[in-house]
């Protein structure tokens, strides 16, 4: 088994960056039921006065989200904010040109602020630069953010916010140069709007956080080439640029899809690099980070199977059922994110409830949690703190899309306690792999805990019959001796090692 070891050191001068909390967030957008019998379920057993549903609000904060990303999405740039404020009755019903949907408008921002504030999450609001623009971002910022005495904002006291809802993180716009974006936009045309945009907020405030739209995907034509012609017109105005990225199994090559991070690691190197490199041209000091603002295991392919008839209300849409395979790669994903921790600021995996999403859930039943939703869990309870820098050594496998990829991904966090995280996933589809770590310069004596996310069936998968088929079980063995960690990965896992 020696030629199989894998094996990396952990060393507290080495580290990469501290963790933002806000690096585990998550998307909620009008989309299918993520919102209406997702979070929101006036009449359901379990709904508050709000309408929100109080076993989903237990199992966010169980998830551990930090940030929630609204209304969308391809949802925002055809969104009128006016439609989801003031008295429920009197909101008007649209089409949703991105989803081909009908929006009641049940649900808008003053049930999105009371729902962060139940699941002590922090706002991420999307501005709308599709079919709207420079002034109807400013009179959102001011009906939501300003304190009072103005129209705007005495119209949301009226609507019975009589507080400010204190959005400090903004989106300026969604996707602008995909062509499925309602009002796309050239590089150039979005670089300006963004920039007037950028301007004007900070003339509000200075203090907001403003992401700036990256290429919707690192496949599309336009990347980094995008990114540079934004920036040119942004750099100075905007803190974010965001970068979206999402993964499935194609034609049944596991093995490629086991190291999608691969790919997600490759795409933030490269706008990174392209962020820097506009920095560098301007001269600046700045350093513009990244929002990875979309990110998941998402079944595209088969989206036209599962395609709905048009403009029904929250129609079943994009329910994507998970499997502990995609459960590890989510693992692997936020491995890769952990590992660029100095660069990536925010992250949202797209989406929170029954889109694509970690939790489910039945109208007028019950909520349950996905395979997805173990790992994200697991990392945002334990990823808190600094990441040391790991290098792998370990034995490789041959991928169709990737060429040579180890089998070990892996990344490490060091609380403030002293106590060390160990994220870890095996790729290996039939063999365990044995996993070596020294530590240096750290005070670990002991192996407080090891669990693995892993099952004979690399397709079980959790559903509303068997809700807890698939769960985290504690896996027995590894310890520490003469300063290395010893430990032992079951085939195709997501492993957490506490050490203490």
């Amino acid at each position: 088994m020696t030629d199989r070891l894998a094996r990396f050191t952990l060393d507290p001068a080495f580290t990469v960056g501290t963790v933002d909390p806000r690096l585990f967030g998550a998307l909620v957008e009008h989309l299918g039921r993520c919102v209406h019998t997702g979070i929101h379920e006036p009449g359901h057993p379990a709904a508050d006065a709000d309408g929100l549903r109080t076993d989903v609000r237990e199992l966010v904060r169980e998830l551990g989200v930090s940030v929630i990303r609204y209304p969308g999405g391809n949802f925002v740039s055809g969104y009128r904010w006016e439609d989801g404020v003031g008295p429920v009755a009197d909101r008007p019903r649209r089409l949703d040109l991105a989803w081909r949907s009908t929006e009641s408008n049940r649900f808008g921002l003053s049930e999105f602020a009371a729902f962060t504030r139940e699941t002590g999450t922090e706002p991420m609001m999307a501005l709308n630069l599709g079919t709207r623009g420079v002034a109807e971002a400013l009179d959102l910022v001011e009906y939501a953010n300003h304190p009072g005495g103005t129209e705007l904002s005495e119209r949301r006291v009226a609507h019975g916010d009589k507080e400010p809802f204190g959005i400090r993180l903004w989106c300026l716009g969604n996707e602008m140069d995909a062509p499925w974006q309602t009002g796309r936009k050239t590089a150039e045309e979005y670089g300006r709007l963004a920039a007037e945009t950028a301007r004007a907020l900070r003339q509000f405030d200075p203090g907001l956080t403003l992401v700036a739209c990256g290429s919707s995907h690192r496949g599309m034509p336009t990347f980094a080439a995008w990114e540079a012609t934004v920036l040119a017109e942004t750099y100075d105005l905007v803190d974010l640029v965001s970068l979206h990225a999402y993964y499935e199994e194609a034609d049944g090559d596991r093995d490629s899809f086991l190291a999608s991070a691969v790919d997600m690691e490759s795409a933030i190197d490269a706008a990174v690099a392209t962020c820097d490199h506009v920095g560098a041209r301007l001269k600046s000091k700045k350093r513009i980070n990244l929002s990875f603002d979309e990110w998941n295991v998402w079944y595209q392919r088969r989206s036209p199977a599962h395609a709905v008839e048009d403009w029904q209300e929250a129609p079943r849409h994009l329910e994507d059922v998970y499997t502990v395979t995609d459960a590890v790669v989510v693992g692997s994903l936020l491995i890769a994110l952990l590992r660029h921790a100095d660069r990536v600021a925010v992250a949202c995996l797209a989406q929170l409830v029954n889109v694509i999403a970690p939790i489910m859930t039945e109208p007028g039943g019950p909520a349950w949690r996905q395979t997805t939703f173990y790992p994200f869990a697991q990392a945002s309870r334990y990823g808190r703190g600094e990441v040391l820098d790991v290098r792998v050594d370990a034995p490789t496998y041959p991928t169709e899309r990737f060429g040579e990829v180890p089998l070990l991904h892996a990344t490490a966090v060091r609380g403030e306690d002293g106590t060390v995280t160990v994220f870890a996933v095996n790729r290996d589809q039939r063999a365990p792999l044995p996993l070596d770590v020294a530590l240096r310069g750290l005070d670990l004596t002991r192996v407080v805990e090891h669990t693995a996310l892993a099952d004979p069936d690399p397709d079980a998968r959790n559903t509303l019959d068997d809700p807890a088929r698939v769960t985290p079980h504690p896996v027995t063995g590894a310890k520490i001796a003469d300063g290395t960690l010893h430990a032992v990965l079951e085939p195709l896992s997501w492993n957490v090692i506490r050490l203490a």
